[in-house]
């Protein structure tokens, strides 16, 4: 026990030296916002800093993933610490970036700033070498499911299978041999306080695209098949199934026309919706994906237009480990105050956390830093020193806690646990979700 907290004082004290750097990178990365699958200057900069600190880094994984890991050699569990590369489109934001509209309206800026505080505490000798095992942290792309049809260009393209990127990640193995899992996000309940618990929605996505006829809007609309008309029934149907959606599943169906049609003289065409089908659980999803595509249908089948929909695994429902949650409580109590912990309820937002926490136990408390609305405009990271310096510490002291005594209380928490599901089945799954059909009159 004195043991551990020796060595939880001294990464302290190593992340206290570095705080103005931790802080100032995390900035950075505001204002350098990049959206999935595209974070190339996010991607280097975190390598970079990975291989300035002596781990061994590997990167360009699921196009812009980097990992860098410390291993102890001793004997021990795997433990993944991650941190999210992605940002938000958000027109307007305070840091938005001028060309693209990007803006990290979600504070993973804060949570990437947060990982590398955890390293920063590890990487001190003194530390490291009280620990067994491997802590791999993993900076991973895409975690903001948009950009659909982007994102279906990568797949056909052969470059990714799927959306998200702790995803690939999975797919690609990176995970095979890691045993525990956990990230702090930034959260705006009860601000000066950490979250801890909760669970969250999965979802799967759509894109879904009208095809009618051109023709003169204003002379000749009647040579027409207006695909705009098509989805405003599709759509209107849609609202019409929300009262049989149970309050039990959370639902939310929440679609964007991304394309109206090619110019106000025309009859539209080409219109294409990306709509998210969210629920608490697998079996609320599908039957709500199945009374969104009848609805979507509905337009094409009063129009005569056509309407194709491609259905794309998302993210599994997210259920955080207690047994871990515990271990973090009693970390992150010490930093602030055990009365500043609190308990997080169901969030209907969605995670590829949710993911990784269906093979095994993982975490994801808040950091409860911020003002505004998540993923609005007027969203910002206040308190940096709960978000970054606080958020790492207590992830850090987590690591430590399970790593420490030759990794017992890691062997502990990660054979206790009882996976939904194995990579594999995993796999399964999620294939199973995507499907592409083509609907006329």
């Amino acid at each position: 026990m004195a043991e551990r907290a020796n060595l939880k004082s001294s990464l302290s004290s190593s992340i206290n030296k570095r705080a103005d750097e931790l802080e100032r990178i995390a900035r950075d990365i505001l204002d350098h916002p990049e959206s999935g699958y595209r974070e190339a200057r996010t991607s280097k900069l975190v390598a970079d800093w990975f291989r300035s600190n002596g781990m061994e880094v590997q990167s360009g994984i699921a196009r812009t993933g980097v990992i860098g890991t410390f291993d102890t050699g001793k004997p021990g569990p795997h433990i993944a610490v991650m941190g999210e590369l992605d940002s938000l489109i958000v027109p307007g934001h305070a840091h938005a970036d001028a060309v693209t509209s990007a803006a990290h309206a979600c504070g993973h800026h804060a949570q990437i700033g947060s990982m590398l505080t955890v390293a920063a505490g590890i990487a001190e000798s003194s530390v490291l070498n009280g620990l067994s095992g491997k802590i791999s942290f993993m900076a991973t792309p895409a975690e903001e499911y948009i950009e659909l049809e982007y994102r279906e260009s990568l797949r056909e393209n052969g470059e990714i299978e799927f959306f998200g990127g702790k995803q690939e990640f999975i797919k690609l193995g990176f995970l095979n041999d890691v045993d525990i899992a956990m990230l702090t996000h930034t959260g705006g309940e009860t601000p000066g306080t950490f979250g801890v618990g909760g669970s969250n929605n999965g979802m799967i996505g759509k894109t879904i695209q009208y095809t009618g006829k051109a023709a003169h809007a204003g002379g000749s609309p009647h040579l027409g098949i207006n695909a705009l008309n098509a989805a405003h029934i599709g759509l209107a149907a849609i609202h019409a199934q929300r009262e049989t959606f149970r309050d039990s599943d959370t639902v939310r169906v929440h679609p964007i026309i991304t394309k109206g049609g090619a110019a106000v003289n025309s009859v539209p065409a080409d219109v294409r919706i990306e709509t998210y089908v969210r629920a608490s659980n697998v079996p609320a999803i599908l039957t709500t994906s199945e009374k969104v595509d009848r609805a979507i249908r509905a337009g094409a089948l009063a129009t005569g237009a056509s309407v194709k929909i491609t259905t794309n695994p998302g993210y599994l429902p997210a259920k955080y480990d207690d047994r871990l949650t515990e271990i973090y409580r009693h970390n992150a109590g010490s930093l602030i105050g055990d009365d500043n912990i609190i308990e997080l309820s169901h969030s209907s937002g969605c995670t590829d956390m949710g993911d990784v926490s269906q093979i095994i136990p993982t975490i994801q408390p808040t950091a409860n830093a911020t003002s505004g609305n998540g993923h609005g405009i007027d969203y910002l990271v206040e308190n940096y020193d709960l978000a970054v310096i606080k958020a790492g510490k207590a992830m850090g002291m987590t690591v430590v806690d399970l790593l420490a005594d030759d990794g017992a209380k890691g062997r502990k928490v990660a054979g206790a646990f009882n996976a939904p599901m194995t990579i594999s089945e995993y796999l399964s799954r999620m294939r199973g979700f995507r499907s592409e059909a083509t609907y006329t009159e």
